[in-house]
């Protein structure tokens, strides 16, 4: 036999679950998260550093052309004295000019989330939270210069080691203008040699 309580109870629970579930769909909602995280004002940036304005004067500004018709634009910041804007497409990055212990210049966003490594003949863009190359083989208008530079010293240093190869070989071909004075100094040792044996 069942008791008045276990046959009510199922009853009473249910009514109790849909009251809740009502009063749930009445009440007012928050605001997102998101509009709250919206109109929190950004972070102050750190004045930068003394090591950081050095760097800065060595970052290549203006337009790189990269690999694939891809384009960045590196702009020194007006607002921000140290730092320099980097745009790619339609993103735009405020980023720290670093100086590397092997004389690469590190732009890193201050967000964390892109990089430009530039060495003096090429730059790259990186997402380093999705760890891909962005833009690859960049090159600034002075990095160009700086190739055709380095080109033009190769070729001097070639035609220099081609010249003084070629001063070796005209003097290997004359073997008896450069053996004659050998000859002379070895017989006048050969004769002091013998006449101090005959004394």
């Amino acid at each position: 036999m069942m008791t008045l309580s276990r046959v009510l109870a199922p009853v009473v629970c249910g009514a109790a679950l849909l009251l809740w579930v009502q009063e749930a769909q009445a009440a007012p909602r928050k605001p997102a998260a998101k509009s709250a995280k919206a109109t929190r004002p950004a972070p102050a940036l750190p004045q930068a550093s003394q090591e950081q304005m050095e760097a800065s004067q060595l970052v290549y500004l203006g337009r790189y052309e990269c690999e694939f018709g891809k384009t960045i634009d590196i702009t020194a910041e007006d607002k921000h004295a140290g730092y320099v804007g980097v745009k790619h497409g339609k993103a735009s990055y405020l980023m720290r000019p670093v100086l590397s212990s092997t004389g690469a210049v590190r732009l890193e966003d201050v967000k964390g989330q892109m990089l430009v490594v530039q060495i003096a003949s090429k730059s790259m863009l990186m997402n380093v939270r999705l760890g891909q190359r962005i833009a690859d083989e960049c090159v600034s208008p002075r990095q160009r210069e700086l190739i055709e530079e380095a080109k033009r010293v190769q070729a001097a240093e070639t035609a220099a080691s081609a010249a003084t190869a070629a001063s070796g070989a005209a003097s290997a071909a004359d073997p008896a203008a450069s053996a004659a004075p050998v000859s002379a100094d070895a017989s006048a040792a050969a004769s002091a040699a013998a006449s101090a044996a005959s004394r």
